[in-house]
C-alpha cells in the first residue's frame, strides 16, 4: 500500500525544537543526526546474538519514570487547576499499584535470594534501593505541589480543604455533631495490650495510632491504641452552605477523627494522634491447574486485603519512636517508610467539584460519518450492518463516540436475522450497556457467548459479577484459557442474509468499557471483511473449544503467530536496509520489554533501519547508544488522555504494512495472553492512522518526552518562535472542533 507523500521523509524533520536546551528535537523524534554525540554505554554482543545486560533499562525503574511523567502534569500550568489535582491523584493511585504489584514482586525475589537477573544485571536489593530513593523524592515533590501550588490556587478559586484550627465556632460545632452522629458509631478503637495484640490491618486502609495516658474502665494502664477509619464514610466532607456562604469548603475525615479522638477513650488523655497507612502485596497467585477459576479467584480476592507488607506511610509530624514501633510491627525497614506532609492517601482527595472553568473544556464525541444516519434512524435495525457491508469503518476514541459499539449490539439483540453474538470482555461492569445488550440478546433467543477474563487486575470481582449476570440471562460464559489471559478485543455477530451467513466484526485496541473510551485513546475497526471475520470466528473456536492453533489468513494472534510475525517484519526491514533501500519502522504501544524484539530492533538499527518508538510507559530498550541503537528514538506523550493505541508500521520497501492490535511488546502479551493484531487495508483508514496516530505524535513538541540512552527522560519544548504542537489537542480540533488550550 503506497502513499505518495510520506511525511516521515528526511526533509520533514523539525529543526527548531529543543529538549530542555540540551538535545535538538530533530535528533529525538524526527531525524537522527549521527554527528551528534551519542550515549556511551558499555555493551557487548555474544556469538549467539544476545546483548549484555547493560544494553537494557530495568523494567521497574522505567515504569517508575513513567509515574514521574504523570506527576509532572500536576505541576504543569497548561492543565486546568482541577485537572492538575486529578493528575496528582492519578500519580498517587499509580504509585499504590506500583508498590502493590511491582515492588512486592521484587521483594519476593529478594526473599528467594539476592541474585542478579538478566534484567540489566541488577540484583533485587539494588533495584529496591533505586526505587526507594526515586520514590521518596517523588513523594516529597508530590506533596510540595499539593501544598505550595494546588491547594493555594484552589483556595483562590473558592475551594478549600480546611484544617481543624481554621474552623470557626459554628463550623466546629457542626463538625462535632457530624462526628457524634455519623462517625463515632462506626469507629472501633483497638487498645494494644496483652489481650489485644496489634490488629491485622487491611491493605491501604487509613488508620490512626494514638498515645494515651491514664487508666481505662477496667483499671488497666493503656498507652497505645489503633483506630481504623471506616471505609464506608467519605474522606472529603463538604461543609453546609449556610456555614460557608455557599463556598466549596471541605474538611477531611481524618481531621474530624483527629479532633474528636479523645471521646473514644473516656477518662483517659490522648497525648498524640497520627495517621498511617500500610501497603500490601495485592497480586493474585492462581495455580494453572485450578478446577474453577471463579471460585479460586473469590478466595484470592480476600487474601489480597492481607498480603505481605511492602510500604508504610506516616505523616511528617509522627514521632520517630512511633514510626519505628510501626515498622517493627510490620517487619519493614526505614527505607520502606514514607513521611508525607498531608493526607496519607491523596486518592481520597477526589471530589466532584462542579466548576467547569477549572476543568477541561467538554466536547462532543463525534459519530463516524458512516454511522450518522443510523443515529437518526435507529428504527432501522439493519442500517449499521449495511454501512459495514459498504466499507470498513474506523473509530478513534475518545475523539469518536463509543456509541457505535453499543448501538451495533442493541441492533443485533433485536434483529430477527441475527443468530449469534460472540464477544470478549476484559474490563466491564454489570451497569455496562455492552453487558445489558448481550443479556437482552440472550433473552431474545440469540446464541450469546461471552469470553470473560476474570483475572483483569483489580476488576476481578466486577468481572465475576458480570459473568453471573450473563449466565442468568442465558448466555454461555467462558473464562478463557487457564494460564493465558484473554486480552484480545473482539466482537463477532453472525447474521442470516438471503439464505447465506454473513459475519460482522469489531476489533479494538482497548477494552469494551464506555468509561475507558472517554479517557483512553484507542482504535476500533468495524468490518465485514470475509477473511477477517473468518479469522475471528476461528479464534473464538480456540477460546471456547479445543484443538490446534487456528490457521489465520489476515490476523496475527498471540501466543501463536504474533511474535514470529513481528520478528519477520523487522527482518524484512533489515534486508531492505542492507540492500541500500529505505527501511523504516514506527511502533506505538504502551510498553516495550520483550528481549528478543529489543535485540532484533538493535540489529535493525545497526543495519541502518530508521526506528521511531512511541511508548506510553515502560521501555527496556536503550536508544541513541553509540554502535548499538544510533537509529532508534523513543518518545512518550503524556497528556489529557491516557495513550492506549497500539499501532505497528513497517515501510516494507513501499508495500507498507500497518497493524492495530491489543498487544504491547511485552513478554506477557506475546507469550502468556490471547492477543490479536489486525491489518488496516482500506487506503483512507491506513492514511488516517498513519497521519493522526503516528506522525501527529512524532511532531508533538509540548506534551512529549524523549528517552536518552542513559535511561533519563526529558520533556520537549518548542523553540523560540516555534508553534507548539500538541498531538491530542490537534485531534480534538481536527475531529471534534475543540479549540486548543494553548
Amino acid at each position: 500500500m503506497n502513499k505518495q507523500n510520506n511525511s516521515s521523509d528526511k526533509n520533514s524533520s523539525n529543526k527548531g525544537s529543543h529538549v530542555d536546551d540540551i538535545v535538538d528535537v530533530s535528533n529525538v523524534v524526527h531525524e537522527i543526526d549521527n554527528s551528534e554525540d551519542l550515549t556511551e554505554i558499555k555493551w557487548q554482543r555474544s556469538e549467539d546474538g544476545s546483548y549484555s545486560p547493560s544494553s537494557y533499562i530495568n523494567r521497574e525503574l522505567s515504569l517508575l519514570q513513567f509515574q514521574l511523567r504523570v506527576l509532572a502534569q500536576a505541576a504543569s500550568p497548561r492543565h486546568p487547576l482541577l485537572e492538575r489535582l486529578f493528575f496528582l491523584i492519578i500519580f498517587s493511585s499509580n504509585l499504590d499499584e506500583f508498590f502493590e504489584i511491582r515492588v512486592a514482586g521484587i521483594m519476593q525475589k529478594l526473599n528467594i535470594g539476592d541474585v542478579s537477573s538478566n534484567d540489566q544485571g541488577m540484583r533485587p536489593s539494588e533495584v529496591l534501593k533505586e526505587i526507594s530513593a526515586t520514590a521518596h523524592d517523588a513523594i516529597d515533590e508530590q506533596y510540595r505541589i499539593l501544598n505550595e501550588d494546588i491547594l493555594p490556587a484552589l483556595a483562590n478559586d473558592g475551594i478549600r480543604y480546611l484544617k481543624r484550627e481554621e474552623l470557626n465556632a459554628e463550623q466546629s460545632a457542626w463538625m462535632k455533631r457530624y462526628f457524634t452522629e455519623q462517625v463515632s458509631p462506626v469507629l472501633t478503637p483497638i487498645s494494644i495490650d496483652p489481650a489485644h495484640p496489634f490488629p491485622r490491618l487491611v491493605n491501604k486502609s487509613l488508620n490512626f495510632i494514638a498515645t494515651l495516658e491514664g487508666k481505662d474502665a477496667f483499671g488497666r494502664d493503656i498507652n497505645l491504641a489503633i483506630v481504623p477509619a471506616p471505609r464506608s464514610l467519605p474522606r472529603v466532607i463538604r461543609l453546609p452552605d449556610e456555614l460557608t456562604g455557599g463556598k466549596e469548603h471541605h474538611v477531611m475525615l481524618s481531621a474530624v477523627i483527629h479532633e474528636h479522638i479523645g471521646e473514644l477513650f473516656p477518662g483517659m488523655s490522648v497525648t498524640g494522634c497520627h495517621q498511617f497507612r500500610l501497603t500490601r502485596n495485592a497480586d493474585l497467585d492462581l495455580a494453572d491447574d485450578v478446577e474453577d477459576i471463579a471460585k479460586a479467584l473469590e478466595g484470592e480476592l480476600e487474601n489480597r486485603r492481607f498480603g505481605d507488607k511492602v510500604r508504610l506511610e506516616v505523616t511528617t509530624n509522627c514521632p520517630k519512636a512511633l514510626s519505628d514501633y510501626l515498622l517493627n510491627q510490620f517487619e519493614l525497614d526505614s527505607s520502606q517508610l514514607y513521611r508525607v506532609n498531608g493526607p496519607v492517601n491523596l486518592t481520597r482527595l477526589l471530589f466532584d467539584f462542579n466548576i467547569p472553568a477549572l476543568r477541561y473544556q467538554p466536547f462532543t464525541h463525534v459519530m463516524p460519518k458512516a454511522f450518522r444516519r443510523d443515529v437518526d434512524n435507529l428504527e432501522k435495525p439493519t442500517s449499521m450492518f449495511a454501512a459495514m457491508r459498504k466499507r470498513d469503518v474506523l473509530v478513534h476514541h475518545p475523539f469518536h463516540s463509543f456509541s457505535p459499539i453499543i448501538n451495533l449490539l442493541w441492533q443485533a439483540a433485536s434483529d430477527p436475522k441475527v443468530l449469534a453474538i460472540k464477544q470478549t470482555l476484559y474490563r466491564s461492569g454489570t451497569n455496562s450497556e455492552i453487558v445489558k445488550a448481550l443479556a437482552a440478546a440472550a433473552r431474545n433467543g440469540k446464541e450469546v457467548t461471552a469470553v470473560i477474563e476474570l483475572r483483569a487486575r483489580f476488576d476481578e470481582a466486577s468481572n465475576i459479577a458480570v459473568a453471573n449476570y450473563l449466565q442468568e440471562a442465558g448466555a454461555v460464559v467462558v473464562y478463557g484459557i487457564v494460564g493465558y489471559k484473554t486480552h484480545a478485543k473482539l466482537m463477532l455477530i453472525i447474521r442470516r442474509e438471503e439464505d447465506r451467513i454473513r459475519r460482522y466484526v469489531h476489533l479494538g485496541t482497548g477494552n469494551y468499557h464506555a468509561g475507558n473510551a472517554k479517557a483512553y485513546t484507542d482504535y476500533g475497526l468495524f468490518t465485514a471483511d470475509a477473511d477477517i471475520s473468518e479469522d475471528v470466528h476461528k479464534i473464538f473456536q480456540e477460546l471456547t473449544g479445543m484443538g490446534k492453533p487456528a490457521n489465520l489468513k489476515k490476523l496475527m494472534h498471540a501466543p501463536f503467530t504474533l511474535h514470529d510475525k513481528l520478528m519477520g517484519f523487522i527482518d524484512d526491514e533489515i534486508a531492505h536496509a542492507k540492500a541500500g533501500k529505505r527501511a523504516h519502522i514506527i511502533v506505538k504501544v504502551n510498553a516495550l520489554t520483550e528481549r528478543r524484539l529489543i535485540n532484533k530492533l538493535y540489529d535493525a538499527s545497526q543495519a541502518g533501519v530508521k526506528i521511531e518508538l512511541i511508548l506510553r510507559s515502560i521501555c527496556c530498550l536503550r536508544p541513541q547508544v553509540k554502535g548499538l541503537s544510533e537509529n532508534i528514538t523513543v518518545g512518550s506523550v503524556v497528556g489529557r488522555f491516557l495513550e492506549h493505541t497500539r499501532v505497528y508500521y513497517f515501510y516494507n520497501d513501499g508495500d507498507e504494512r500497518l497493524y492495530c492490535g491489543s498487544a504491547d511488546w511485552m513478554d506477557r502479551n506475546l507469550f502468556h495472553r490471547v492477543e490479536v493484531a489486525f491489518p488496516i487495508e482500506d487506503k483512507a483508514l491506513f492514511s488516517q492512522i498513519y497521519q493522526d496516530g503516528l506522525q501527529n505524535y512524532l511532531k508533538d513538541n509540548t506534551q512529549a518526552w524523549t528517552l536518552n540512552g542513559d535511561s533519563t527522560w526529558q520533556q520537549i519544548h518548542p523553540a523560540a518562535g516555534e508553534a507548539a504542537h500538541v498531538a491530542q489537542e490537534y485531534l480534538l480540533k481536527a475531529i471534534n472542533g475543540v479549540e486548543p488550550a494553548i
